[in-house]
């Protein structure tokens, strides 16, 4: 692997692989939570509408750009970053990568155009109230980050969606989408000297060869202070399934020992594994729910870790119940060295799996670079998690599952 920062301060990362495939990706650090002074939703609609031209190709042409090699282009957004990721043979590397390039620097948002998909992300938003449980995850979080930018749904709202401009969205790349805030990693069966040299190439022929340098997100934005008050709240909508979401905030992406221990608990408690405590206990050993999981993710200045299942409200409070007295059990009692060492060979298993997929590894080698300035060592992942205590769990369950911490919120 080769990584690097080009003149113009945007970093990058080339990775050889044996297939025939190749995937690229800009990663942008700029997501939900800088979106001060502009319209919710503006960085997603800005995602959806980078494809409709730039100053050289029509919407027409973009789609069809790679389209014709075979290939795939699409994009993302989240609290903290826009993605914009290619899929293409690996000869047609190049194309792809440059692409992606022209989107982010030269986007003209045509007014017609943006009114068009803007139709479109007003029915992904109204949509939400077909997927109750994807709807109470983020009305939880919006009120778990209550005040600050984190609490802002992504999507945005119908309202906010419809006042934003084709002058705002360009607005908002221009201050934004700066080199030094960006990251591009290609995942190819290329040598990698001449995919560095290329990468190298293309930054200089979109961004000339002035830059500053880049800085972790966690130390350019609004830091992150938790509630004092925990709440405990359930929203009428007359689901047949109750869904509800109990949790609280978590280390940050910067707690670099914390968060591995955070990791590894999680996957114990809920990971996607049939053999989670949550899943033996809520679905295999009593039925109660036909899915439960213990998600944590990470931003820059906290985290969230939410324990998330759907049931038939007469199973609600024994749910809840059992969440409460297994969360319990891990404050109290250390895993036994046995079991310990099975479920960080199980979690070691999984992140192998995981990095096998080469696009997934060009995606995560972006947040890497974005977030760390350089990309996470393997072997070292996995020494931090060899090395977690069965002290360490017990900790960091009483930080994540005091009873006295947590929140819940019900939609029924």
């Amino acid at each position: 692997m080769r990584c690097g920062k080009a003149a113009c301060g945007m970093r990058y990362a080339v990775k050889r692989s044996g297939s025939a495939v190749g995937y690229c990706a800009l990663s942008i650090r700029c997501g939900t939570r800088d979106e001060e002074g502009y319209h919710q939703g503006i960085a997603h609609l800005v995602e959806h509408t980078l494809f409709k031209g730039t100053g050289k190709k029509n919407a027409s042409v973009i789609n069809g750009y790679l389209d014709r090699l075979g290939g795939e282009l699409n994009a993302y957004t989240t609290k903290e970053e826009i993605v914009l990721h290619a899929t293409v043979l690996k000869e047609d590397l190049r194309k792809a990568a440059s692409l992606l390039l022209e989107l982010a620097t030269d986007p003209v948002f045509p007014e017609k155009d943006i009114e068009t998909e803007k139709g479109v992300v007003i029915d992904e938003i109204n949509s939400y109230r077909d997927f109750p449980a994807e709807d109470v995850y983020d009305r939880f979080e919006e009120m778990l980050f209550e005040g600050h930018p984190l609490s802002v749904p992504i999507l945005g709202t119908a309202a906010s969606v419809k006042k934003t401009t084709s002058a705002e969205l360009k607005k908002f790349v221009k201050e934004k989408f700066l080199p030094e805030d960006m990251a591009m990693t290609v995942v190819s069966d290329n040598d990698e000297e001449k995919m560095e040299k290329a990468v190298i190439a293309l930054a200089e022929k979109f961004f000339g060869g002035h830059g500053q340098d880049g800085s972790p997100a966690g130390k350019r934005r609004t830091t992150f202070t938790p509630a004092a008050a925990r709440f405990d709240r359930t929203i009428s909508r007359r689901n047949h399934q109750v869904n509800c979401v109990i949790g609280g905030t978590a280390p940050s992406l910067y707690e670099e020992r914390e968060r591995i221990t955070a990791i590894l608990l999680c996957n114990i408690l809920g990971g996607p594994a049939t053999n989670s405590i949550l899943n033996c206990v809520l679905r295999e050993r009593n039925g109660w729910v036909y899915a439960v999981e213990c998600s944590y993710t990470q931003y820059a200045d906290t985290g969230i870790v939410a324990v998330c299942l759907g049931c038939d409200r007469d199973n609600l409070e024994k749910c809840c119940k059992a969440v409460y007295m297994e969360t319990a059990k891990l404050q109290k009692k250390p895993l036994s060295a046995k079991r310990l060492k099975a479920a960080k060979k199980q979690l070691l298993g999984q992140l192998a799996i995981s990095s096998d997929n080469a696009e997934s590894q060009c995606l995560s080698m972006g947040k890497s670079l974005l977030t760390y300035g350089k990309i996470q060592d393997d072997r070292q992942v996995r020494e931090e998690i060899e090395s977690v205590t069965a002290e360490e769990l017990m900790e960091m369950a009483r930080r994540l599952f005091d009873r006295e911490r947590l929140s819940r919120l019900v939609l029924t």
